[in-house]
């Protein structure tokens, strides 16, 4: 029978001693590419030409396709997955959808993906299509998709493939709170990742595979319960934090990091990165051995031309659009999810004022914006809107409407009950200022709520403005649903930033404690 109990050493390293250990696998790994196919600059942003051919950038399409091929070439066995959420980020997406990130995966020889939930931003229809187009299965084991026509027929739970003469046993999963994350529409409904991963464990053992792989877009929290929780997961490939593991600076654990015999590995985001992850199987299928690392894909990696050339003309219907400068930022904007989904933040301040600004005068009071919409910083200087385009990717629409003091309050409850998961439905506020305390129970976490300088008034109806995925209930802000007066079809909250840099050009990047942590 499979697994025996190693120690951290055993399995870290192989000694002279373990002759047979004979099964060798790298595993290439790539997560939340978030359709960033041409370089992105420090800043996970738009990187300028110039700035690439000065070796400042990183990743792109055409850097990945080098590192792969050279990665291949070093290993005679490599494993090619995706952790999910090649969808949404740039205008790429915005106008080819999964057309593009299909075709280079498909160019980049991947073996497997698992469904990230913006792989859901654009319904059942859009994923659909790049499920027919990509030439690899697409995984996802924690969901009942057998009521959605689109997909019941195109998806997997887990599937099998050789490599060298062994069955490798891969198995996807997707956030349980997809359905509050994106539009996977009502067919869909998505389970405990523990028991939809045991279940797929126990059928792949059953038909003999003894090495298995989870693709896992649910974040290294859940990663680490997965591995604690189940048996029989030799490796898990994440996704949806954007998790970087290693040992360089800003790595939050190492790589990989062991949770009993299981090896977790997550390569960052953006394809700043890609993760190669070198592990042995004895003969029952134990790891015996896992190390590697994320290697960085910076000016030392050569940009493979021939894909360099098939993004420039990708781009060329973009570049009007995204290459028009609306303002100037007197410094950087800073809109790190690190940052932003964990507190005030100055991209947060700027997005929540501009919207507040733009409505003001339809007795509007306050401003909510979540946090997971804001994908990205601005560097000083020059901000075009391609810039902007990058932070604020989803089309959303200004979303104006009524609630009570208590509504609101509920509202902000609910943006700060998982800041220990770097939930991306953290508030980012105008027109109010509230204090929050981690430590403390989630519903119990708010107080010092102010409004217009006075103290929230639990019956009083306050005029509010956020986007119309948060109106509508995304990021668990169900409390917005029934709200009065609701409108939302506004103008793109994109194009509204954008004025209001306009407006106030040179930008100021700022915070004044408007929230602030006990």
């Amino acid at each position: 029978m499979k697994r025996t109990t190693l120690g951290a050493a055993s399995v870290l390293a192989l000694t002279a001693g373990v002759a047979h250990a004979d099964y060798a696998l790298t595993i290439l790994h790539t997560n939340d590419f978030h359709a960033r196919f041409e370089p992105i600059s420090g800043y996970d942003s738009t990187c300028a030409e110039e700035d690439n051919a000065a070796g400042e950038c990183f990743g792109g399409s055409a850097r990945l396709v080098t590192a792969i091929d050279e990665a291949r070439a070093d290993s005679d066995n490599a494993l090619l997955v995706d952790g999910g959420d090649q969808f949404q980020g740039t205008l790429f997406y915005t106008y080819y959808k999964g057309e593009l990130a299909a075709e280079m995966m498909n160019k980049m020889g991947y073996d497997a993906m698992t469904v990230g939930n913006h792989e859901f931003d654009d319904g059942p229809e859009v994923l659909r299509g790049f499920v027919d187009a990509v030439e690899f299965p697409i995984l996802m084991s924690n969901a009942d998709i057998s009521g959605e026509e689109l997909l019941a027929d195109a998806i997997q739970k887990s599937t099998i493939i050789e490599k060298n003469g062994e069955r490798i046993g891969l198995i996807g999963l997707t956030p349980q709170d997809t359905d509050e994350l994106a539009s996977p529409g009502p067919n869909v409904t998505f389970t405990d990742p523990v028991a939809a991963v045991q279940g797929e464990v126990d059928k792949l053992t059953g038909e003999g595979v003894n090495k298995i792989v989870v693709l896992s877009h649910s974040g290294y929290g859940v990663d680490q319960r997965v591995a604690e929780e189940t048996t029989g997961v030799d490796v898990i490939v994440g996704g949806h934090t954007n998790t970087l593991l290693g040992d360089m600076e800003d790595a939050v654990g190492p790589y990989p990091t062991m949770v009993g015999q299981t090896a977790i590995v997550s390569a960052y985001a953006y394809g700043k990165f890609l993760g190669e992850l070198n592990v042995t199987f004895d003969d029952e299928g134990n790891v015996v051995s896992a190390e590697g690392q994320p290697n960085l894909l910076d000016a030392a990696v050569t940009e493979d031309q021939a894909t360099k050339d098939r993004i420039g003309e990708a781009a060329e219907p973009l570049d009007e659009i995204r290459n028009e400068v609306v303002a100037e930022s007197a410094a950087a904007i800073e809109g790190d999810r690190t940052v932003c989904r964990y507190g005030e933040c100055e991209m947060g301040n700027l997005v929540a004022d501009a919207m507040l600004d733009r409505v003001q005068d339809q007795g509007i009071d306050v401003a909510i914006a979540n946090s997971g919409g804001l994908r990205a910083s601005i560097d000083a200087g020059e901000v075009t809107m391609g810039e902007v385009l990058t932070v604020l990717p989803f089309q959303n629409t200004l979303s104006t409407f009524q609630v009570t003091g208590d509504t609101l309050v509920a509202a902000l409850e609910n943006g700060v009950s998982q800041i220990e998961d770097e939930a991306g439905r953290f508030p980012q506020v105008a027109g109010m200022a509230f204090t929050f305390d981690p430590e403390a129970e989630p519903g119990n976490r708010v107080s010092d709520v102010m409004i217009g300088g006075a103290p929230v008034e639990p019956d009083t109806t306050y005029g509010v403005v956020s986007n119309n995925y948060v109106r509508n209930g995304g990021d668990g802000y169900g409390m917005f649903v029934d709200a009065e007066n609701a409108y939302d079809y506004g103008p793109d909250l994109a194009d509204v930033t954008a004025e209001y840099l306009a407006e106030n050009s040179p930008y100021e990047p700022y915070t004044d404690g408007r929230i602030t942590e006990k």
